[in-house]
Order: C-alpha cells, then sequence, then structure tokens
C-alpha cells in the first residue's frame, strides 16, 4: 500500500502537467469548435438549400464517424493527400489534435445551437420584426442572448465529454494525461496505480467543470441569480 502510494505521489506532478495541457487543448477546441458550431447552427435555418444540405452533411459526417478516425485522417491522411499533390504538408501534433477534437466538437455544438434557438418562442422574432430589426439583428440581439442561457447545460456536458476524448489524442504521440501516464507506465512498470492516479485526475477535473457550469448557468439567469441571493 505505502509502495503503490509512493509512486503515485511520484508520478503526480508529471501527471498534473498533462492534465494542464489537457486543460488547454480542450478549452481551445470548445472555443474554436463554438464559433464553428454557431455558424453551422445558424446556417442550418438558411434558405439557401444547398447551404442546408451542406450543414447537415457535415454534421452527420463528423457524428457519424469515430473520433478516433477523424485524428488518424487529419494528422495521417491529409499530408499523405497533399504530398500526393505535390504539396508538402505535415501537421504538428497540437495542431492535428486541435483542428481534429475542434471539427468534431463544431458538429455537436451545432445541434445544440440549433435546439437552443428553436426553443425561443416565434412570437419573439415577430416582435422583432414589427420593430423594424433585421433577421441579423434578431439573432444577435433577441434570439441567440436568451438561447445562450438554455444552451449551457448541453455545452457543460459537450465539455466533459471532450475532456476526456482527449485522451484519443495520445495515438498521435501527443503528451497530454493520458499520454503521459502511459510513458510513466513504461518506465515503472505499474500499470494498476499510475491508471488509478489518471483516472483519479481526470475525475477531478470533470467535477471541477461540472461545478463551473453549474455557477455559470445560474449567474447567467437572472431568476436563478436572484433567488441565489436571496437565500444568502
Amino acid at each position: 500500500m505505502f509502495q503503490s502510494l509512493n509512486i503515485i505521489l511520484k508520478a503526480l506532478p508529471n501527471l498534473l502537467v498533462g492534465a494542464g495541457v489537457t486543460l488547454q487543448i480542450t478549452a481551445m477546441s470548445v472555443f474554436l469548435g463554438m464559433i464553428g458550431g454557431s455558424l453551422l447552427g445558424i446556417a442550418r435555418f438558411s434558405s439557401i438549400l444547398p447551404l442546408r444540405w451542406a450543414t447537415r452533411a457535415y454534421v452527420d459526417f463528423f457524428r457519424g464517424t469515430p473520433l478516433l478516425v477523424q485524428i488518424f485522417m487529419i494528422y495521417f491522411g491529409l499530408p499523405a493527400v497533399a504530398q500526393s499533390l505535390g504539396v508538402p504538408l505535415r501537421f504538428d501534433r497540437l495542431v492535428a489534435a486541435v483542428t481534429a477534437l475542434s471539427l468534431n466538437a463544431a458538429a455537436y455544438i451545432s445541434e445544440i445551437v440549433r435546439a437552443g434557438i428553436q426553443s425561443i418562442e416565434p412570437g419573439q422574432t415577430e416582435a422583432a420584426s414589427s420593430l423594424g430589426m433585421s433577421g441579423v439583428q434578431t439573432m444577435r440581439y433577441i434570439i441567440f442572448p436568451q438561447a445562450l442561457r438554455r444552451m449551457i447545460p448541453p455545452l457543460g456536458n459537450e465539455f466533459i465529454s471532450m475532456l476526456k476524448d482527449t485522451s484519443l489524442v495520445a495515438v498521435i504521440g501527443f503528451e497530454e494525461l493520458f499520454r503521459r501516464g502511459q510513458l510513466i507506465v513504461a518506465d515503472t512498470y505499474r500499470s494498476f496505480e499510475i491508471y488509478t492516479a489518471v483516472a483519479i485526475v481526470y475525475l477531478i477535473l470533470t467535477l471541477v467543470s461540472s461545478q463551473f457550469f453549474s455557477f455559470l448557468e445560474v449567474w447567467l439567469n437572472p431568476v436563478k441569480r436572484q433567488k441565489g441571493s436571496e437565500r444568502v
């Protein structure tokens, strides 16, 4: 028991460095995915039929194929295709990881955005139109701010899922939390203790993230915020 604890304590600083990298890549991927997903979600309501078909095809592809396959396609497949065309292309591991995770996240976030926008009552759009607001103004000032509050819980779930899915980028040698655990196991041959420590670090990260999004949900909702202040 003491020997196992000693091994975990010695590995912990290295694992915490990997946890920082995991948070960094998760935040970058969700941020870029949020931008792309918002654009895709809004495009689903476009009157241009080919644009709606293109966004639907994008969502179906990235939701219907494994993330691991997408990582291999971007890190190994795209450079191979480019080189066959005579174009030298090589991805940095970080760039490839963020690109794959962002594209995958955008597909899921677009559906969250679409559902959030559809949850707003149609009467608000009609009221904004009667005030002379354009479609872009209505979306920017009326619809999207309200939909964003309703999107916080599923966005929190997507962040937590992405936090765990970053372990897949270990297959291309990117040294995040899980990959660092693998390297420590290769040195110490104590797989149970190290992977237990890795699991605990992931659990702590997900619990902290869950609490953060719960706080954000209350903070963005004036009614819940007022009830919370009254209790205090």
